[in-house]
């Protein structure tokens, strides 16, 4: 018996509600859910690899068939290596869109073994991203209804050391 195995890629800096909406709906599709952290130092993260894995750690801890780990590697090649055939990206609004399909389109010309399925996050997560998290609690403001607690915990700790 063949069983689904999906990867989740992102940033993730940090996990939002949105993010884990996406995890928690995909966990209910898919026999296992690999959340894959990209290093992606381009991006000058606020957290480090660690921390992020971290925090997805404690906010997901209590879905079994997610495995979080990191990759710095091309998403398909690191894919390939953990044998799995499904890419699980989440689109919030429109604009998400075009660069969400020239991904897909890259993706299936490099490995055409691999699907690109796309997630909405619940309505309430459609306007969330991790950028918006982390300039609302830089600024003081209170991000406790768009990220777990832990995270929220995190940002605080984070902010304060600044």
């Amino acid at each position: 018996m063949m069983t689904s195995k999906a990867i989740y890629p992102g940033t993730f800096d940090p996990i939002t509600n949105g993010h884990s909406d996406i995890v928690t709906r995909a966990s209910k599709i898919f026999d296992r859910v690999i959340v894959a952290v990209a290093s992606n130092p381009s991006k000058k993260p606020i957290f480090t690899l660690e921390q992020r894995l971290d925090m997805i750690q404690k906010s997901l801890q209590d879905l079994p068939n997610v495995e979080i780990c990191s990759f710095n590697s091309l998403l398909v090649n690191f894919a390939q290596k953990k044998q799995a055939n499904i890419l699980v990206r989440g689109l919030r609004v429109v604009s998400d869109f075009e660069y969400e399909f020239q991904l897909a389109g890259m993706n299936r010309r490099l490995a055409p073994n691999i699907e690109t399925i796309f997630l909405r996050p619940a309505e309430q997560y459609a306007y969330l991203s991790s950028s918006l998290v982390r300039e609302v609690s830089l600024l003081g403001g209170d991000v406790s209804g768009f990220v777990h607690p832990y995270i929220q915990l995190k940002l605080t700790e984070l902010m304060n050391n600044k």
